[in-house]
């Protein structure tokens, strides 16, 4: 609302300080050279030029955070062994997990919860999951077209106010990457250490591919309303090309945004492993198993104010009707923010990526002027 405010003001701003530099001009009679207003509707394309910004994530997980581990097995154990421990750590480790397995008769797929020494699970102090980068990641805006309006208000023969729109388009936001969470920590061992003394875990977990769904990650409606002061070149009833400069703002909003399937699913699970973990289970999170919340997954993009420049011409086939194509250019990002929250409200999941949309606008069609 503030940004609409903002835009609201630039017209009004614009009219103002057109009329009082020209005081003295009747604003409601013409001595019939040119015409007060002009109307034209067309062909409007945006080219978005953007390129993508690597995702910021972050999660409920503060680093240090020692969680239970719970139910987990063997086999899941040794995926995670930091390989940049000593050749030492990794042989107790390994060797104490064997032990185990063999004195449950069940191998790999032995619980360290419920061995034949009891729960040897112990916990983890977990890190690096409050903050990342995912780098190679990213949103990038696609190519959209839709009805464009154009409206002129002329002060005089040359100068005029500007507002230009179109029907609101679905725009595809393009995904690029995959998100890894880069899991560190150290787990001390319970029941009995001397089997399973401490010992460091490192691996990347995916949470999503943002290329998956033939690369359309997103899809969003997009308001893109543009008001500014226009020059046109040249003169009424005297020159039928007329080429014209303006300087203005533009103001992007965007609804009914909808997130791929399979990355919100995803993202589900991302948040479970998450819950899991402030369960104490961090062994369930390991294992992709259904935390005890139901998980939802919200999207939200940032509303913007950005200037605008276009480059633009006329040509009248009489002094009435006309056709009129444009070329704009507008510096133009938005925030785009997806949250995971549980089903009593609590924030579990945040990634934040910088839109870049820098779009350049064509624009073609036919006007009338009164």
């Amino acid at each position: 609302m503030k940004h609409l405010s903002l835009f609201a003001c630039a017209i009004t701003s614009s009219l103002l300080l057109s009329q009082s530099a020209l005081a003295e001009f009747n604003y409601f009679k013409t001595d019939d050279s040119f015409k007060r207003f002009s109307v034209s509707a067309g062909w409007l394309h945006a080219i978005p030029q953007g390129d993508p910004n690597p995702l910021q994530n972050s999660t409920s997980i503060n680093d240090g955070t020692v969680a239970k581990n719970g139910s987990v097995k063997i086999k899941t154990v040794r995926e995670v062994i930091d390989p940049d421990q000593s050749e030492l750590t990794k042989f107790q480790v390994n060797t104490g997990l064997t032990l185990i397995g063999l004195a449950s008769f069940r191998g790999e797929e032995t619980d360290l919860s419920s061995t034949t020494f009891g729960d040897v699970s112990g916990d983890v102090e977990i890190n690096g999951l409050e903050n990342w980068s995912s780098p190679g990641t990213g949103l990038k805006a696609d190519d959209a077209d839709t009805v464009g309006l154009l409206f002129n208000y002329y002060l005089n023969d040359n100068w005029s106010v500007e507002f230009k729109a179109g029907v609101p388009p679905t725009v595809d936001i393009l995904g690029e990457g995959q998100v890894f969470a880069p899991l560190t920590g150290r787990v001390n061992a319970g029941g009995v250490g001397a089997i399973l003394p401490e010992f460091g875990i490192k691996k990347d977990i995916p949470i999503t591919d943002l290329t998956q769904g033939n690369g359309v990650a997103s899809t969003a409606r997009a308001w893109l309303p543009a008001a500014g002061v226009q020059y046109q070149f040249g003169k009424s009833g005297v020159n039928k090309f007329r080429p014209y400069v303006v300087a203005g703002a533009i103001y992007a909003y965007f609804d009914d945004i909808e997130l791929n399937e399979g990355i919100e699913q995803d993202l589900q699970r991302a948040g479970d492993q998450i819950q899991n973990i402030k369960d104490d289970k961090a062994g369930a999170a390991l294992e992709d198993v259904k935390s005890s919340s139901d998980m939802t997954v919200e999207v939200d993009a940032e509303s913007v104010l950005a200037p605008i420049i276009t480059l633009g011409a006329t040509y009248d086939f009489n002094d009435r009707w006309f056709a009129v194509g444009s070329l704009s250019y507008a510096k133009l990002d938005s925030e785009t923010t997806i949250t995971v929250k549980n089903d009593s409200g609590e924030e579990l999941i945040k990634s934040k990526t910088n839109l870049d949309i820098d779009p350049y606008i064509t624009y073609l069609g036919l006007g009338y002027r009164f």
